[in-house]
């Protein structure tokens, strides 16, 4: 079964994502902000990252910094879920090292879609 880290300060907004990908057939570890996301990752590798960018402690951007550093994470998949959609936030994305980026509110097929797209 596939793994995927979702990380984002809204409770609510991980329930969705959760809801979503564990009735798709995932296997779902969750994260609060970036600090919790990256203990998570380092003690657990998963097949994916699903991460928020404005949240406490440590932002989306510097999550996936941190983890394309760890060997374990420099080819994994990291979609950015956010209500962003700013070429200078989605380049900066980018520079860090996401793969992808989806608009909040996010539809589910969609999210299921692109899900599927990055795992290949």
């Amino acid at each position: 079964m596939r793994s995927i880290l979702t990380v984002d300060d809204s409770a609510s907004m991980r329930q969705m994502v959760v809801f979503t990908l564990k009735g798709a057939g995932y296997e779902v570890v969750e994260a609060s902000d970036g600090v919790e996301a990256l203990g998570k990752a380092k003690t657990r590798k998963v097949d994916l990252v699903i991460t928020d960018l404005n949240m406490p402690n440590k932002d989306g951007i510097a999550l996936i910094r941190e983890l394309r550093a760890l060997p374990d994470y420099k080819f994994t998949p990291i979609l950015m879920l956010t209500t962003e959609s700013g070429d200078a936030k989605k380049q900066a994305g980018k520079a860090a090292g996401a793969t992808g980026w989806i608009v909040k509110p996010f539809n589910p097929d969609q999210l299921l879609k692109t899900v599927g797209k990055v795992l290949g």
